[in-house]
């Protein structure tokens, strides 16, 4: 049945179960909603939310959310109706209570795809108002339809019209369509994997074609179709096909190649998910033995169970052009300019753009030529140097890479499908070609650089081999997936850090191979050097400060050499950043001397004598530090260039932060120090700019994740906003050190970083003005960290809590008391209370002026008693101004 005819759009009025996590555990109360529990609301709204079949939590949760945050917005191009779907939308995903798919919530609202999710985006205006959770369903909901969108239109304008299928809106049509959306949502776990996706509906169209008569297909089908096609049923082969015994499914290879080559297709991959993927879809929807077309109501019904299943939007929907699924103009006109076949029999060279599916198929194409005559296993040179080694690695590394192999082959299938094993191997076996590629270029640039024919040190390093073979994946992995066409804000499952998880990789030691993995690769493509490069950003900016990052071990041992040792002087950020370290001085490093040739037979210092300093984390600072100056300076170019003066006193309090107080980092994001530096000094040179105003800039700047400022380590496994984050962590431990930028004679200013062009290939940077050059490090603070003053009092964040008001009560009593057991309890229950929701501002006061409002409550006029009795034997009461909306 054409999907116009049927009812999913509208849905049907019924009892629903009560969700215990929906609120209440009083489940008949919650099951439907009640109208009269709800006088106090706008009436539309509450039928609109019988529509919905939002439950009674849902609908005040959905309330409190346009009461507090949404009526109150600049005038939006959306109706109240709208902006209420979108309310119950976040609620009800918030509280597991949505009953309706996807498809059917933007029915009742009267919003496509596109439309709702920008909407729900445009809504985001405080910190609080999605949560990381709705906001990753919301990241997956558009990444599966942008993939979506993009198969459909290589389905119409590449692949079916006017190549195979005569006309549109046929049955044949409609069932090709359909069978491929069944077997991508049975079959495929990661359905946003657009390579993957592409492949199979390969296998649907080869499994559809060989089934017409050659006269209903046009070239180069027609003579593609073997005469071993089966033939379209008969009567009698209908009555009997229940009878007969189902067969596998034939392969038509010369129709399945034509299909690759006009696609740009890897056969050998096509025909791997064609014999394990799609004939296990096959004989699990009883099609195996099949010989003609399948009924069209049969697969309808079983996507049917699927999609409510789900939840989602019904992609066959496309097939008709329903007003829901419809793309934004950007994209119709991208449609449009796909070019259609030439029919005219000319050999007319016609340009093709760059759709994302062929943009993906293209690159996949480039990587496999340039491994043409790269083996995945070593080559004879290769050999010749692991014989040169004092330790003979050969054993070793194929051991690893066995071993590895496996590892990632099982990961692979679990990310992506159960039967994509031998889809995971092709992928390795391309990662390990390139593996060994790369080392030879390595080590014969070593060799020259160096003189010398012995790595056995370097060869013998576990570390250095399993970056380089990650690396060289992750180079495969991003060739197919980092081109799937999907929002860049979305991360597929197999993206970046997947393979550090998978091999159980720190990142610090993925960091030490990249800059040398690009020199080495000559052939690596401009687009494959950004990624890495971005990769390398992602690690300085938060992985490699995992709480069991190596990079603390190397922080530790150099604090430990005394205070003149540091990670990198600041004294050298104003120098270019030359430096001649490969992969093998990084992963070898620190045993070997900074001011000689490298040697890498080169034993460890003895006992008694004064360590090395690390040239990998030398290296890993000074480029941390110019990126987190391109960081700040483009926010601070958002926000504050009105006070220009202030950026090198911000930038000097985040370098010392990163130098000193590298402790904050931990299990946190750079970026969480850079907004709180901005806002410290502005606070402490009484420059008026918010939090909101900060993350409402921060949210435009790109690579940016809205977990960055709603989800911040407090302490112990607690998260909580940015603010929090200030309050309890940030502005403790640095008071001291920011309360020095008000007096008369504040510290000497860091220099600014000298910022160089990118050592990426084809990769500039851009450079800032060159003033403010400045030589003195920061001074160790005379004062005590724990003091609170009455100077210092003014660097809290009030009135901008993203919580509820009793959980700001846990945290005065949290800054208040030395039972840090107490501090633990911060995030309380899992079950929201958004009864009382402080606000960024209110009644445009300065959140810590100490100025007080009319309707101030007398409850919580003192913020808290910022002093440990245990250590200090008198009081200090600080009063500010909280406003709290009831």
């Amino acid at each position: 049945m054409p999907p116009k005819k049927r009812s999913s759009g509208t849905p049907q009025k019924k009892e629903l179960k009560g969700n215990t996590k929906s609120g209440s555990p009083d489940s008949s109360e919650n099951a439907v909603l009640s109208p009269e529990r709800h006088k106090d609301k706008e009436s539309e709204f509450v039928s609109l939310s019988e529509e919905l079949q939002a439950t009674n939590p849902i609908c005040d949760h959905a309330w409190r959310i346009w009461e507090r945050e949404i009526r109150s917005m600049d005038k939006m191009p959306y109706s109240n109706r709208h902006q209420w779907g979108a309310c119950l939308f976040i609620a009800g995903m918030e509280l597991d209570g949505i009953s309706l798919t996807f498809t059917q919530f933007l029915k009742v609202v009267g919003l496509s795809v596109k439309q709702f999710i920008s909407l729900v985006r445009k809504m985001d205006v405080n910190v609080d108002t999605i949560s990381p959770k709705v906001n990753t369903a919301l990241k997956r909901l558009e990444n599966k339809y942008n993939v979506t969108l993009a198969l459909y239109q290589r389905f119409v304008n590449d692949l079916t019209v006017p190549c195979m299928f005569l006309s549109r809106r046929t049955e044949l049509w409609e069932s090709s369509w359909t069978m491929f959306l069944l077997a991508k949502g049975t079959f495929l776990q990661m359905e946003d994997d657009l390579v993957i996706a592409f492949q199979l509906l390969l296998c649907v169209l080869e499994f559809f074609t060989k089934r017409f008569t050659p006269s209903l297909l046009q070239s180069p089908y027609k003579a593609a179709v073997s005469s071993s096609t089966l033939s379209p049923p008969t009567r009698t082969s209908r009555r009997n096909q229940g009878k007969a015994k189902p067969r596998p499914p034939e392969m038509d290879v010369q129709l399945l190649e034509t299909l690759c080559k006009e696609s740009d297709c890897s056969v050998d991959e096509v025909k791997n998910v064609y014999q394990t993927t799609f004939c296990a879809f096959l004989d699990s929807v009883g099609l195996s033995g099949l010989q003609g077309l399948p009924p069209m109501e049969t697969l309808s019904k079983q996507y049917e169970e699927l999609y409510h299943k789900n939840k989602d939007f019904d992609a066959r929907l496309f097939l008709v052009d329903d007003e829901t699924l419809s793309p934004n103009k950007t994209e119709v006109s991208k449609v449009e300019m796909t070019p259609r076949k030439n029919l005219s029999g000319d050999d007319v060279a016609i340009p093709v753009p760059q759709t994302p599916i062929r943009a993906a198929m293209n690159s996949i194409q480039q990587l496999r030529v340039d491994l043409t005559s790269a083996s995945d296993q070593p080559s004879s040179n290769l050999l010749v140097y692991y014989k040169n080694c004092t330790v003979d690695p050969t054993e070793e590394i194929r051991k690893r890479v066995e071993e590895l192999g496996q590892v990632f082959i099982k990961r692979f299938a679990q990310a992506v499908g159960q039967h994509c094993e031998g889809l995971g191997r092709k992928r390795f076996n391309l990662g390990a070609q390139l593996y060994y590629k790369v080392m030879e270029s390595m080590l014969k640039s070593e060799e020259k650089r160096l003189s010398v024919q012995n790595f056995s040190k370097l060869l013998n390093n576990a570390a250095f081999h399993t970056s380089l073979l990650a690396c060289a994946l992750e180079v495969v992995m991003a060739t197919y997936v980092g081109n799937s066409g999907a929002s860049d804000s979305v991360e597929t499952d197999l993206c970046f850090p997947w393979i550090l998880d998978v091999f159980r990789l720190p990142a610090f030691d993925f960091y030490k191979v990249i800059e040398s993995f690009i020199k080495a690769e000559p052939t690596l493509k401009h687009d494959m050097m950004k990624h890495l490069e971005q990769c390398e950003h992602v690690i300085m900016e938060s992985l490699a400060w995992k709480a069991d990052s190596p990079l603390f071990d190397l922080l530790k041992q150099s604090r430990e050499e005394g205070p003149g040792e540091q990670a990198e002087p600041p004294a050298t950020l104003n120098q270019p950043l030359h430096h001649n370290h490969t992969a093998a001085d990084l992963y070898l490093s620190p045993v070997r001397p900074s001011r000689q040739p490298p040697a890498t037979e080169a034993e460890p210092p003895t006992p008694g004598t004064k360590a090395l300093r690390s040239n990998s984390l030398s290296l890993f600072y000074k480029k941390l530090y110019r990126m987190a100056y391109l960081r700040l300076k483009t926010l601070f170019s958002h926000l504050l260039t009105s006070h220009p003066e202030l950026e090198p006193i911000i930038w000097t309090l985040l370098q010392h932060t990163l130098q000193n107080e590298y402790e904050l980092m931990r299990d946190r994001h750079l970026d969480q120090l850079i907004m709180s530096a901005m806002y410290a000094i502005c606070k402490v040179k009484n420059v008026d700019l918010r939090f909101k105003t900060i993350v409402t800039a921060y949210k435009e700047m790109p690579n940016t994740n809205q977990e960055t400022f709603k989800r911040v380590l407090i302490r112990e496994g607690q998260y909580d906003s940015i603010i929090v984050f200030y309050n309890l962590v940030f502005m403790q431990k640095l008071k001291t050190n920011i309360l020095q930028y008000s007096s008369p004679r504040p510290p000497p200013l860091s220099p600014i970083p000298r910022i160089p062009c990118s050592p990426y290939k084809n990769s500039p940077l851009r450079v800032p003005g060159s003033n403010n050059v400045y030589v003195s490090p920061l001074k160790s603070s005379r004062m005590s960290p724990v003091v609170m003053t009455p100077r210092s009092r003014i660097l809290i964040s009030i009135g901008e809590s993203f919580g509820s008001a009793d959980k700001f009560q846990k945290i005065n009593e949290m800054v208040s008391s030395t039972d840090w057991s107490l501090k633990r309890s911060l995030g309380g229950g899992s079950a929201p209370k958004p009864l009382k929701r402080l606000r960024f501002d209110m009644d445009g006061q300065d959140e810590a002026d100490g100025s007080k409002s009319s309707g101030e409550s007398t409850l919580i006029q003192k913020l808290a008693e910022m002093i440990l009795q245990k250590q200090l034997n008198f009081e200090i009461f600080l009063l500010f101004k909280i406003t709290v909306l009831f």
